[in-house]
């Protein structure tokens, strides 16, 4: 299109293929909007774009991103308030039929599988390298390795025991980002083989429901090691956040370089093997569990929505 619309605490440059979205820098700015800076989202990352009454006589021109097309919103998994919404435009009302009219443009750039997952992710992670100070501990990414130094006022005694630690992103399945503005907000990376945590309390799924069989692998063929018991504050895999230490914008954007980093490295699904002809049908109760288990994984960050759909369309031809 070529045009800019010129909002409250940012404007859109919309191009052919994307729409650059430039976050001013003033004191009224969220955080997170200054420290992403500018973003460019193609198209094809936009799964629909709605028009919303907003607050204190604004409307809000809002583009939905697809489900696994931005690691931002990935990490964020939902936890953003609505103010630090990097998708949200706030206009004055008076500007709403403009911005209907882009509105409408940007619906008509959608590609046609904007309703499906996204395969990869589409929008480009902040850059390494980057560090934040965290309750316990200072976290480090350099682009290939996630590193924690632990501070002697902060970490636990298991912490201290286990030392300072160094995380090759080739080693990782993904992480668990909490905000810091939750309680026990942290920010955890989930090694290869470990079993997926609950969001919930910051211990492993594997503790509630079990991690797979005896020959150490999961129900739908992901490797796992023995469970992770311990809690964020004694796992050496994790920093903990709390009242200044952690903050959305230093965290976050921590997180989804990380996370686009082990997603780059992770090697592609293998495809599946043919159906036997004439083979029986599984048991009901045994495909639900391993659907159960799946989207275990799937809310954990450990497989990619369009996996997920993928493996869960897989398990349900089945029965």
């Amino acid at each position: 299109m070529g045009d800019v619309l010129a909002g409250i605490h940012a404007t859109w440059e919309f191009d052919t293929d994307s729409v650059l979205i430039r976050f001013e820098r003033g004191i009224r700015t969220p955080k997170l909007f200054q420290s992403l800076r500018e973003r460019r989202i193609p198209y094809a990352a936009l799964s629909s774009v709605t028009l919303t009454p907003g607050k204190r006589g604004t409307v809000v021109l809002r583009a939905v991103p697809r489900a696994g097309a931005d690691p931002l919103v990935e990490a964020a998994s939902g936890q953003l308030k609505e103010g630090c919404d990097p998708y949200r435009l706030v206009l004055p009302a008076e500007r709403e039929v403009l911005a209907e009219y882009y509105a409408d443009e940007l619906r008509a750039l959608l590609d046609p599988a904007s309703d499906e997952p996204a395969d990869r992710f589409l929008v480009a992670a902040p850059e390494a390298p980057m560090n934040f100070k965290a309750y316990d501990g200072r976290a480090g990414f350099d682009g290939e390795r996630v590193s924690f130094r632990w501070s002697w006022t902060g970490a636990s005694s298991a912490k201290w025991k286990a030392g300072d630690q160094t995380f090759k992103v080739s080693e990782l399945a993904g992480i668990v980002w909490r905000s810091p503005e939750a309680l026990d907000g942290y920010l955890r990376l989930l090694p290869r083989a470990a079993a997926p945590v609950d969001h919930r309390t910051g211990g492993s799924l594997g503790d509630l429901h079990g991690s797979g069989g005896a020959d150490g692998a999961s129900a739908d063929g992901v490797p796992a090691a023995a469970p992770v018991t311990r809690a964020a504050d004694q796992d050496p895999a994790a920093v903990l956040f709390g009242l200044g230490y952690g903050p959305v914008h230093e965290s976050l954007p921590f997180a989804a370089a990380v996370l686009e980093s082990v997603r780059r490295t992770q090697p592609a699904p293998a495809a599946s093997a043919p159906a036997l002809v004439n083979a029986g049908r599984r048991d009901p109760a045994d495909i639900a569990e391993r659907i159960h288990h799946l989207g275990e994984l799937h809310q954990a960050g450990l497989v990619t929505d369009a996996e997920y759909t993928a493996k869960k369309a897989q398990l349900l031809a089945e029965l």
